[in-house]
């Protein structure tokens, strides 16, 4: 409303995921009552529930999305605060933008301004989840380091493992190591390291996660997303998913061309979905290559996550209790009551069900 106010607008749009249902009726209940308050004045305030499209995070493509045509994005200029809605001049902004304009007013711009660092000022919400012992949703002054958000706000990683890394911004966003866990969260920072502020998802990763695997997950999901509007996104991210389903099934991958694939990627595609796709490939990539290479030159996992590169077998601490054998789903296990089994590698599908049921290390998984 003070948006509203400000740019003498009559009308606005809440754009809210319908798969946030949840969302959606406490917003729908918080307007009646500013409605009922008379807080909103002639304003007129709706909702409009997006179907589920990633790529209508893009203000263009979001604007396109409230008309309703396909969520695709379109060339700038011009721009929405010139063309917008019904080609009118339109403010776009994060929810979390305007939430911060009333706390501004109440205490003024040089409060908000002594919070966080020169170039990021005030708090960034972001999403904790991942390896760590407390998950949520934390809000948190800009600059304050990765290390303080995972040991002290996240408690640590979950099961006394190692911290390995964290991925930031959602999932276009940069794989950060634990070695730069001192790294500011504030714009420039993230960058200058490969990651983003993004849609402010944060993702602890321990020693049991594979980078090239993380990659290819968040990749997939980009892939996925891409409204096919322009070839870089189309055609490249599902080249380069090919490569990274490849990587994690052993097979020969010229990570120069990867790499080469993902930058173009970024210079090329037309909106910010593809232009942030490679990010998660282009960070393990430079942080994590030598896990890369295990896979391709070693074809070895070192996380045991790509189950391409893993093999099982029964070892001497067999005691033929049959807990295996009878978990197998392939029936690949065989072998008598109380003598040590043996796994026929020409049937086992590699899903690790016998690994985790035996409860005397008789498995071995390479």
């Amino acid at each position: 409303a003070i948006a509203a106010r400000a740019i003498g607008a009559r009308e606005g749009v809440l754009y809210i995921r319908a798969e946030y249902p949840l969302a959606v009726q406490r917003i729908r209940a918080a307007i009646e009552i500013c409605y009922e308050r008379g807080l909103l004045g002639d304003l007129k305030l709706s909702i409009m529930e997006g179907a589920g499209a990633f790529v209508c995070g893009e203000e263009t493509a979001l604007l396109a999305s409230i008309e309703g045509k396909r969520g695709m994005p379109s060339l700038r200029p011009p721009y929405p605060a010139e063309e917008g809605l019904w080609d009118k001049p339109t403010l776009i902004n994060n929810v979390e933008t305007y939430a911060a304009i009333p706390w501004i007013f109440r205490n003024e711009a040089g409060a908000y301004s002594s919070i966080g660092t020169a170039g990021s000022k005030g708090t960034k919400v972001f999403a904790l989840t991942g390896k760590v012992n407390r998950g949520g949703l934390i809000e948190v002054p800009m600059g304050m380091t990765i290390r303080h958000i995972v040991e002290q706000i996240g408690g640590g990683i979950a099961g006394g493992a190692k911290f390995k890394a964290v991925q930031i911004g959602g999932p276009s966003g940069g794989c950060v190591p634990a070695s730069l866990a001192d790294t500011p969260i504030d714009y420039e920072s993230l960058l200058s390291v490969g990651a983003m502020m993004g849609s402010g998802g944060m993702v602890v990763l321990d020693e049991t996660d594979c980078m090239v695997d993380i990659a290819r997950y968040f990749l997939e999901f980009t892939q996925a997303q891409s409204c096919g509007k322009c070839t870089y996104c189309r055609v490249g991210t599902k080249r380069m998913l090919e490569m990274l389903t490849d990587l994690c099934e052993g097979k020969p991958c010229d990570l120069d061309a990867l790499e080469n694939l993902a930058k173009q990627i970024k210079a090329g595609s037309l909106c910010g979905l593809g232009k942030t796709a490679p990010n998660p490939v282009l960070s393990t990539l430079h942080y994590f290559r030598e896990e890369y290479e295990e896979h391709i030159h070693h074809k070895k996992c070192r996380a045991g996550v790509c189950s391409a590169l893993l093999s099982y077998t029964i070892n001497d601490k067999c005691v033929g209790c049959g807990a295996c054998k009878r978990v197998c789903p392939v029936d690949a296990i065989e072998g008598t009551r109380k003598e040590k089994h043996r796994i026929d590698q020409n049937k086992c599908i590699k899903c690790g069900q016998c690994y985790q049921t035996c409860k005397f290390s008789a498995i071995t998984r390479a």
